[in-house]
C-alpha cells in the first residue's frame, strides 16, 4: 500500500532512497529530502508490506505530467514485484496525467505495463 510521506518517516524515506546510485552521500540525500518537503509539486510516497515500509516512489507533479525521479525498492524485498506496484498505484492516483521518467528511473519504467488497466 503507498502511503504519502510524512516527516516522521524522514529516515525510513532517506534509507531506502540511498539504494538509488545518485543519493548514496549524505549531503545529497539530505538535499533531495529538502526538495520534497519544501516543493508541494515534488511528492514522495512510502510503499508499506506488512508491516515494514520496504519501497519508496518520488514524483514532480505538474497539470499534464509527473515525473517519476525516485523509485527504490528494499533489496531484500526485490524481485517480489513492488516496484510494478507501485508504478501502477501512482498511475492510477495521477488519473490522465503522462508519466514521465528521468535517465535515472527510465531502464525500470521501460519494463512496467503502459497503461493502468494492464495492472
Amino acid at each position: 500500500m503507498l502511503f504519502r510521506y510524512k516527516k516522521s518517516f524522514e529516515k525510513i524515506a532517506m534509507g531506502l532512497m540511498s539504494f538509488m546510485p545518485k543519493e548514496r552521500e549524505l549531503k545529497k540525500l539530505q538535499q533531495t529530502m529538502h526538495i520534497y518537503e519544501e516543493n508541494p509539486d515534488w511528492q514522495l510516497f512510502l510503499w508499506k508490506k506488512e508491516d515494514d515500509f520496504v519501497g519508496l516512489l518520488g514524483v514532480e507533479v505538474s497539470e499534464e505530467t509527473f515525473t517519476i525521479h525516485h523509485i527504490s525498492v528494499n533489496p531484500s524485498h526485490r524481485g517480489e514485484g513492488i516496484g510494478r506496484e507501485m508504478i501502477g498505484k501512482i498511475q492510477r492516483i495521477m488519473q490522465d496525467r503522462e508519466m514521465l521518467s528521468t535517465e535515472e528511473t527510465d531502464a525500470f519504467l521501460k519494463k512496467c505495463p503502459e497503461k493502468k488497466g494492464d495492472l
